[in-house]
């Protein structure tokens, strides 16, 4: 089914892996991870060529070893890919402004096609958060004239030749497209009171300490309202200064930006994790040089952080377990015959088709004009949103009547906490796993279940 709540890139970069490694959770999960070192690589060499290669290497040991590093480079969704080409495009366009005299056009048109790449993986931000930092640094620093003088034309051709053509395409498919993915997945979530994860302004700035602690605390000590007011008053067109006021005009630009609307979720930070490394590594550098800490004390934090983030995965691990369907998943896998359907009822196993392979597309039951007029921002809403784009494939979504005369040899899948005494008579639990339970339709007791041979699976 057509999923238009974000642009492609993220998809099509996974099927490329599928294609080459074959379907696996590492392959899947390769895709985010390869975004993560592309951003460790890029804050290096930004760092490097500023503050020079002892601060440099403390900054990758920061950010490589956080929390919110480790877990959002595992993560299989759009917030690392789209916190990358972010990043790039604000120290490509920044080391643009570096020299003296017109803009190194060559860096900025790397910033135009970045901006391109963010615009792919998660939409309007991947333009939006580079354009307002930049703005808001070069208004501090009393260099917006040079704004006119990058290479806009060139620029521009760069960004819609990469960015563009999809939106094209697929708004000649989908006429409902813009209005969908624009308005309503953008202005609307931006704007609304409507979606998931609410919270106050304050959400943002405790996620981000978390997501670097024991590190984020070099910074908490050294935010001074009096020394920015000093700043802006004396230093703050200082060439020397350009570096860290963009470090902390990019952290709180785009803290602001997300702090706005109501709906927060923790991967949308991830844009602001390479600033606070760099700005942690920066005073820390400063403290080894006048005396203040021990550099001893630096492989201490170290070791803590590589510990919380080790502990924090694997309890992240525990707790997808006990929600995932990949006990069930391996069950059916081999029990099931390819011309067999599956049923999914009370909820939508999201991970069942991968862990399963299913050749063919769950079949999702429910009463869905009473889902139209009810559901909020969850998984009902994104099914028959998607199924109103393709009505081939909105055939998948059925009432829940449908168990009543399902095909023979069907499979059905329900969370555990699901009323068993609502099925129809014929359904047989199968197997019941951490989180969901399989069902099968009037199976022959005396065809029995297949062995390993029969399958020639491994561990069936």
């Amino acid at each position: 089914m057509p999923f238009f709540h974000k642009p492609p890139l993220l998809h099509w970069l996974q099927a490329s892996s599928f294609a080459v490694w074959g379907v696996h959770p590492w392959s899947a999960r390769l895709v985010p991870a390869l975004h993560a070192g592309l951003m460790l690589l890029a804050v290096y060499l930004a760092t490097r060529d500023t503050q020079g290669e002892k601060t440099a290497q403390r900054t990758i040991w920061i950010l490589g070893s956080s929390l919110g590093f480790l877990i959002g480079g595992q993560y299989v969704n759009h917030d690392m890919l789209v916190a990358s080409w972010v990043s790039i495009a604000i120290w490509a366009f920044a080391a643009a402004f570096r020299q003296h005299g017109k803009p190194d056009a060559r860096l900025a048109l790397l910033g135009f096609a970045a901006c391109a790449l963010g615009l792919l993986s998660k939409g309007l931000i991947g333009l939006v958060l580079p354009g307002l930092v930049l703005l808001t640094w070069l208004i501090w620093t009393n260099q917006t004239r040079r704004l006119w003088q990058l290479p806009w034309i060139r620029g521009l051709l760069v960004f819609c030749a990469i960015g563009l053509p999809w939106f094209i395409e697929g708004q000649k498919h989908y006429p409902e497209l813009f209005n969908y993915l624009i308005v309503g997945q953008h202005f609307s979530r931006y704007t609304g009171g409507s979606f998931n994860n609410q919270w106050s302004w304050w959400f943002y700035p405790v996620v981000i300490v978390l997501l670097l602690f024991p590190w984020s605390m070099i910074l908490v000590g050294t935010v001074a309202p009096r020394k920015w007011l000093h700043s802006w008053r004396h230093e703050r067109t200082a060439v020397s200064n350009r570096w860290s006021s963009l470090l902390w005009i990019w952290l709180l630009v785009i803290t602001a930006f997300f702090s706005l609307p109501k709906s927060k979720i923790v991967g949308y930070i991830f844009t602001v994790l390479p600033p606070v490394a760099c700005l942690a590594a920066m005073t820390w550098q400063r403290w080894t040089e006048t005396g203040r800490v021990n550099a001893r004390w630096f492989t201490v934090l170290l070791l803590a952080s590589l510990g919380l983030s080790i502990g924090a995965n694997w309890a992240a691990g525990r707790h997808s377990l006990k929600r995932s369907s990949h006990d069930v998943a391996h069950v059916l896998q081999c029990h099931l015959d390819p011309a067999e359907r599956v049923y999914a009822v009370g909820a939508y196993p999201y991970d069942l088709p991968f862990y399963a392979q299913l050749t063919q597309a769950l079949i999702v039951l429910e009463d869905w004009d009473e889902a139209r007029k009810s559901s909020g921002d969850n998984w009902r809403r994104e099914l028959f949103e998607a199924g109103d784009f393709d009505l081939k494939a909105a055939k998948n979504l059925q009432p829940i009547s449908a168990l009543l005369d399902p095909a023979e040899n069907s499979w059905l899948v329900t969370p555990n906490d699901f009323d068993s005494q609502s099925l129809p008579t014929g359904w047989s639990r199968n197997f019941k796993g951490l989180a969901w339970t399989l069902w099968q339709f009037n199976r022959s007791a005396a065809k029995g279940p297949p062995t390993t041979q029969d399958k020639r699976l491994p561990g069936c």
